[in-house]
């Protein structure tokens, strides 16, 4: 696995997006006054239907840089494109 490491808001939109990918939170992390808690991509067709709820990308952005957080991806696992990715601390 050959994976990178990013903060750019558009890199990371444009690999989510060709993937099928949105932004979301995990539901029962959110507190009163926060539009985000935990963050993930979701992808459509897995397990996150019940515990993950569709944010916007400003939201998650938001979330993103106020927990000084990086993107680790992956472009390609074998021929096909990869959906590996995990947000880390910078």
């Amino acid at each position: 696995m050959s994976a990178t490491k990013t903060t750019d808001h558009e890199t990371i939109r444009h690999w989510a997006e060709e993937r099928g990918g949105h932004p979301a939170t995990v539901k029962t992390t959110v507190h009163k006054g926060e539009k985000a808690g935990l963050l993930r991509i979701d992808f459509p067709g897995y397990s996150g239907e019940e515990s993950l709820e569709e944010i916007s990308w400003d939201d998650f952005f938001n979330k993103f840089e106020k927990e000084h957080l990086a993107f680790l991806y992956e472009e390609q696992h074998g021929k096909s494109k990869s959906r590996f990715c995990k947000l880390v601390s910078r």
